[in-house]
């Protein structure tokens, strides 16, 4: 796909602009304390809606309850065996929190397991075989990016066009690079690859680019600012992530069950996690290939028409998202107030409120998406992630909401408060031990008894609570591995009965241990969240580079520290509450060995070599990755034979005179008197003037001024003078 530049020459005069015809559509802020207009549609039943969706529902959630009323029973005669205390209530109070969230994702499982044993998951006419239909409509596939390697999107990007072209349906799609980029090394870089993108594939009239020079309420404004201005011509909007791969039959397959559904707004597909070759990488994405859809499908078939969105991967009706799902600005400040930062929920949130079905088709694979390689790196998506999801609590008194899609910001929010709920549950289960430990009733005081009360610790009774309490943490696993064994395809693609077994027991354990390290990082960013930290936008780590143990052991001293003291407090308590603990202490005491055996390469390759860890999408490769995998070589292949290639913003236009014409053709209109003053601009122009040598040019401006240079025709003109 990567085009020399000097090939391009006298192609761009023939080519399509940048950009189509605006084709605006309306899109205005939502009013969250105000009834939405659903002009005449139905709100309560959709016509999409399944026949026994309130028996579902009612079996996921009243097994759940009815699991943690009993083990509230359970937990209440380990704890206050001899009468009720202040820690006491406040241990049961905690348990039956976390007992009831482990007990809904429980029961949902088991919906899950039946949809996957009798083939579920679909609905919306949709068939996993067949002749493809035909699409009547027109429909965008919106590529977001922000500070990416632009190649590397791009090579993803095209193995969507080329899976689609195999259809012979590539007349219903438009493809959009939506940039939000604000590096200008990287955004000239995006110019080259997005014309290279159009060489290789001599389409100059389908595929476009923009960039916002001006990137307000981050990627929901960036898809805002496209539906405004071009949503119009399109009936659905296919939308992506940098990392995102979708074949073209399902592809073809979603959108026509959209067109032959008035009324559905949103239908979200399953992505698959692939390319993992770190250890944490190739775990998650075993744990998303053979647990993913055991779980997608449980929550398919009790969410209905009432599903969720993901941000990514799916298909929208365009009109549906215009209309409804336009986001207000929150009171107050960040990290609570200000644009909405997890956007998709609430989004999809939006889009059933105001009468639009929102469903999951979990039941077709080829939607693909790739994991951060390292604990480090997931830590850093989760910190943004829980800002997101604590902010929802601003959300949920919105006015005209399904009580579903409340039921979705409510399990955002607590799958990030479930971590210090965790942590509170374990410390207080320390203290409630202690004091049973050294407290000393008196028996002739004021108010006399023979019976005072003082929480006791049931050891026998404890320890069945911990094996019914793991029982129901590990059940999805063991009916995943059931389900895959009535698989063909799943059972031959992870190596066999029992290389998966193997394989689901490293996961087990090696999860086991990283989770209480999860859970202080998780811990530390809620707290840091409720002090008032914004969590900033930063672009995601996408390439497995490697870390060194000097950064690991920074990053991870402190965990190695709290668990060493937490272990010296259970020690001195009792041996039997030290070993209860044993799975948390060990995982912490590790914590920096764990960190950097995760982060491996070396040892992430070395079990797939073995036969470990593996899904079917690296043993059998689908058509769409075998694209995407060549599409990944060609764009390595040519960065090895080109290793002088430029970077550097500058260098690349001043090699190209038909990319320097391209860059200023798109550029923003010029600056009219009595409009904002950028004083960046105004600098930066004026350190290119005074420059006397391109280096001089490139080392005086900041990245700001080169940007504000870089978005004026005054600023590619002066550029023109280093031109040798």
């Amino acid at each position: 796909m990567d085009v020399p530049l000097d090939a391009m020459k006298d192609t761009f005069s023939s080519q399509a602009p940048f950009l189509p015809a605006d084709a605006p559509l309306k899109m205005e802020p939502q009013r969250l304390h105000h009834m939405p207009d659903r002009h005449g549609r139905p709100f309560r039943i959709l016509p999409t809606t399944p026949s026994t969706l309130w028996l579902r529902r009612l079996f996921v959630f009243g097994s759940a309850l009815l699991l943690t009323v009993f083990g509230v029973y359970r937990i209440n005669k380990v704890f206050n065996s001899l009468g009720v205390s202040t820690l006491g209530v406040i241990i049961l109070i905690l348990f039956a929190i976390l007992a009831f969230w482990i007990a809904l994702s429980f029961t949902s499982s088991i919906g899950g397991f039946f949809s996957l044993l009798f083939r579920g998951g679909l609905g919306l006419g949709v068939h996993r075989s067949g002749p493809l239909p035909q699409l009547k409509t027109k429909t965008a596939v919106l590529m977001p990016t922000y500070n990416e390697d632009p190649e590397r999107v791009l090579a993803g990007l095209k193995a969507i066009y080329d899976s689609i072209l195999q259809t012979g349906q590539i007349d219903a799609f438009d493809f959009f690079i939506l940039s939000d980029t604000t590096n200008p090394d990287v955004w000239i870089q995006e110019e080259r690859a997005f014309l290279a993108f159009r060489q290789s594939t001599q389409d100059t009239t389908r595929i476009f680019y923009r960039r916002r020079h001006k990137n307000i309420d981050r990627k929901a404004g960036n898809l805002g600012e496209w539906v405004k201005r071009f949503g119009a011509a399109y009936e659905q909007m296919l939308t992506l992530d940098a990392d995102s791969v979708m074949d073209g039959n399902l592809i073809i397959r979603v959108v026509s069950a959209m067109e032959n559904h008035a009324g559905v707004g949103l239908i979200q597909t399953l992505p698959v996690i692939i390319d993992g070759k770190t250890l944490f990488a190739r775990m998650q994405q075993f744990a998303g290939r053979v647990y993913g859809p055991l779980i997608a499908h449980g929550v398919a078939w009790w969410h209905g028409s009432e599903g969720n969105y993901w941000g990514h991967n799916a298909v929208i009706r365009t009109r549906a998202f215009a209309e409804q799902a336009g986001l207000p600005h929150l009171k107050g400040k960040p990290p609570f107030g200000g644009h909405i930062l997890s956007h998709d929920f609430v989004e999809a949130a939006l889009i059933r409120r105001g009468g639009w079905a929102v469903h999951m088709i979990p039941g077709l694979f080829g939607s693909y998406e790739e994991s951060p390689p390292s604990l480090t790196d997931v830590a850093i998506r989760d910190r943004r992630w829980s800002q997101g999801n604590l902010q929802h609590a601003k959300i949920l008194n919105t006015k005209g909401m399904h009580w579903v899609s409340r039921v979705h910001m409510l399990m955002g929010i607590g799958s990030y408060v479930m971590s210090p709920l965790w942590l509170l549950f374990l410390l207080f289960g320390i203290l409630i031990s202690l004091q049973a430990r050294f407290y000393h009733p008196e028996y002739f005081g004021s108010t006399p008894t023979l019976f005072p009360h003082w929480p006791k610790v049931d050891p026998i009774g404890a320890k069945h609570v911990f094996i019914g309490t793991m029982a129901i943490l590990l059940a999805p696993k063991l009916l995943s591995f059931i389900a895959a064994l009535f698989n063909r395809e799943t059972l031959k693609g992870t190596g066999g009965v029992i290389r998966l077994f193997l394989s689901i027991i490293i996961e087990t354990i090696i999860g086991g241990l990283i989770a209480p390290i999860a859970m202080l990082i998780q811990t530390s960013g809620v707290l840091s969240i409720l002090l008032g930290r914004d969590s900033g936008w930063n672009a995601q780590n996408r390439e497995d580079g490697r870390v060194s143990l000097k950064e690991v052991v920074h990053g991870y001293w402190l965990y190695t520290v709290f668990g060493i003291l937490l272990a010296i407090a259970a020690w001195s308590v009792s041996k039997a509450l030290f070993l209860w603990m044993t799975p948390v202490l060990i995982g912490l005491a590790l914590a920096i060995p764990l960190a950097a055996l995760t982060a491996s390469r070396d040892v992430g390759l070395a079990l797939r070599k073995a036969g470990l860890l593996l899904i079917p999408e690296e043993t059998s490769p689908p058509p769409i990755l075998q694209l995407a995998a060549t599409n990944d070589r060609l764009r390595r292949k040519a960065q090895h034979a080109a290793p002088h290639k430029p970077s550097e913003a500058f260098k690349i236009l001043l090699e190209s005179d038909e990319l320097v014409e391209a860059h200023t053709a798109a550029l923003p209109p010029a600056r009219k008197a009595g409009e904002e003053i950028n004083s960046h601009q105004l600098v930066g122009l004026l350190k290119l003037k005074e420059a006397s040598s391109l280096q001089q040019a490139i080392s005086s401006l900041t990245r700001q001024e080169k940007s504000a240079v870089l978005e004026t025709a005054e600023g590619i003109s002066l550029l023109k003078q280093f031109h040798k």
